[in-house]
């Protein structure tokens, strides 16, 4: 099976985006049509917040990438049509946030992500 140019889902762009908190960069890998869930403590497993699309995703990066915190990503690893990835974040206040992330692919896009994140209390 022959891979597409451009369907390999680009980590060095996710870095960037993650690094250097930059939504667009990172809206950029996600296909029009993706979903992505969200569980943590305010939204927990049986009702996770659902985002559709582009839009709505950006708006939550947008919020994300505004605040006065640091990101890192601490690990990615792809796997065919799949990808998992661990982000640190730090305010600078000192709390700290940990978040998971498992991707489904399509053409080098993500089209579903579930993050699971925790933060400090």
């Amino acid at each position: 099976m022959s891979t597409a140019a451009g369907s390999v889902f680009d980590t060095d762009t996710l870095r960037r985006g993650i690094e250097d908190q930059t939504a667009a960069t990172l809206l950029s890998l996600y296909a029009d049509d993706a979903e992505l869930r969200v569980i943590d403590h305010n939204t927990q497993p049986s009702q996770p917040k659902v985002l559709h699309g582009r839009d709505e995703i950006g708006q939550m990066l947008d919020d994300v990438y505004s605040r006065d915190m640091t990101h890192k990503l601490e690990e990615c690893i792809v796997q065919g049509d799949r990808a998992a990835y661990s982000e640190s974040c730090r305010y600078s206040d000192g709390v700290r946030v940990l978040a998971e992330s498992m991707l489904t692919l399509r053409d080098g896009k993500i089209v579903e992500q579930t993050m699971i994140q925790a933060w400090d209390e």
